[in-house]
């Protein structure tokens, strides 16, 4: 483990270690550059906190709440977000490879740039995202609310699983919205296996 260089947050992690149980309350603190590697931080608070570059490789944060955190560039391979609300948090450029995010809940989040392969993604809420430049190959849905952004550089080979929803899909300097067959055929063209699925309109409520 490496603590975060700022004095508040090494400070409050040391005294979440030290107790030796119960769920980290990092709210608004700045773990920035922090490895938290393979840590135990099940029903956690990191709302608004500052993780970027942070490294969160094999974590456990089941039921946590990282609303509004700014995870750009943090490496959660492998991690475990189940249930986890990720609303208005940024994952710009983030590595998720692997995760488990199931049916965690992703709002108005901007995961321009990520990296999800092979990621579960199974009952999570996708409302809002922005996939544009992402990696999604081999990543797999679940029947998953599916109101994204997409761009021409998204990698979806070997995406796989069943969707529900509209996307809007950006390609150079065109912008179209696409649901039902012809999203389908678009995602089956760039090599995934995705079911588009048809349900009755508006937002479904999170499920957290």
């Amino acid at each position: 483990m490496r603590f975060p260089v700022d004095d508040v947050a090494a400070k409050r992690l040391r005294e979440w270690i030290d107790a030796g149980e119960g769920g980290l309350d990092a709210v608004g603190l700045d773990m920035s550059e922090a490895d938290l590697s393979h840590a135990d931080f099940s029903e956690s608070w990191f709302t608004d906190a500052r993780l970027t570059n942070v490294k969160l490789i094999g974590a456990e944060l089941y039921r946590s709440d990282a609303q509004g955190a700014d995870l750009t560039g943090a490496d959660l391979t492998g991690s475990s977000l189940v249930r986890v609300n990720l609303d208005d948090a940024i994952l710009r450029n983030a590595t998720l490879d692997g995760a488990n995010l199931v049916k965690s809940s992703l709002y108005d989040v901007d995961a321009s740039g990520a990296s999800c392969r092979g990621t579960q993604f199974k009952g999570a809420s996708l409302l809002g995202v922005d996939f544009c430049s992402a990696d999604l190959s081999d990543s797999v849905f679940g029947e998953n609310s599916f109101q994204v952004t997409l761009g021409r550089n998204t990698k979806l080979e070997g995406a796989s699983g069943s969707i529900f929803g509209s996307v809007v899909i950006v390609e150079e300097e065109i912008t179209r919205e696409l649901s039902g067959t012809e999203l389908q055929e678009w995602i089956a063209e760039r090599g995934g296996v995705t079911q588009v699925l048809d349900r009755a309109p508006g937002i479904p409520k999170k499920d957290i």
